[in-house]
This record gives structure tokens, sequence and C-alpha cells, in this order.
């Protein structure tokens, strides 16, 4: 049954011809393949595959003033290395699991522009990872 809907969606979707060779391309890859060429045109184009997200907001009733229900979970924004670089670099490596290299591109490349280090955190693991870095030196920002 899943088989047939798959067959399904494949027939339903209409490649223009110009992107024909890419997707036959795309589709020979093998899934750590495709993942390390998301993560190449994330970094190359400053855009996340992520979908996007919206938060919900409470509308201020009347009488209550500015209070908006909190998040649940966050992105965690790397705005600024400081003058640690070394100890940033460990706690991202510890964060997000990433090698060293890895982490380290990451680092480098939020010293110029901020850069998303983990999406969609819970709060709790938000503010320890906001806490673990501005420790080292970093700032950080949780939207």
């Amino acid at each position: 049954m899943a088989e047939e809907k798959k067959e399904e969606k494949k027939e339903e979707i209409k490649v223009p011809k110009k992107f024909e060779d890419l997707v036959k391309n795309i589709e020979s890859l093998s899934v750590l393949e495709l993942s390390e060429l998301v993560k190449i045109l994330e970094d190359k184009f400053g855009v996340s595959a992520a979908a996007p997200v919206a938060a919900p907001v409470a509308a201020p009733v009347a009488g209550e003033g500015e209070k908006t229900e909190e998040k649940s979970s966050y992105n965690v924004e790397l705005k600024g290395i400081g003058e640690k670089k070394i100890e940033v670099i460990k706690v991202v490596r510890d964060v997000t699991g990433k090698g060293l290299k890895e982490a380290k591109d990451l680092v480098d490349a939020a010293a110029s522009e901020p850069q998303v280090i983990k999406e969609e955190v819970p709060t709790e693991e938000a503010k320890d990872i906001e806490k673990k870095l501005t420790d080292a030196g970093a700032q950080v920002e949780l939207k």
C-alpha cells in the first residue's frame, strides 16, 4: 500500500526539462551524500533546509499589559565569539556533536555573521547551551 502511494507521488511530480539531469543525479545519491549536499548548500547560500516553525504567541488581553506565551523551543544563534575562540569551539563541539573542523568553521563563520548552532532546542537545553557559550565568552541569542 505504501509503495503504491510512493509510485503515485512520483507520477504526480512533473520535473521541468531543465532540471531533469539534476534530479536524476540527486536520486542516485545515498542518504549520507544527500546530507552532505544539503549542508554544503546551506553554508554556500546562507539558508536552512529546516522547515520554518511559527512559534505561538498569545495576543495581549486588555488590562494584562505585554505578556506573551513563552516558547517551548528555540534556535540557538552564535552572534559573536569573543576573546576565547578555542573555548567557544570546544563548547560548540560538545553541544552539536560536530567534529573539530566543522565546529571551528562554524565559529569562524560566526565572527562575520550570526550562525545557528542548534535548531528547535527545548527551552531548558537552550538556556543551558546559552550559559555554556556565554561562559566561554561568546555572544548568544535564543530565537
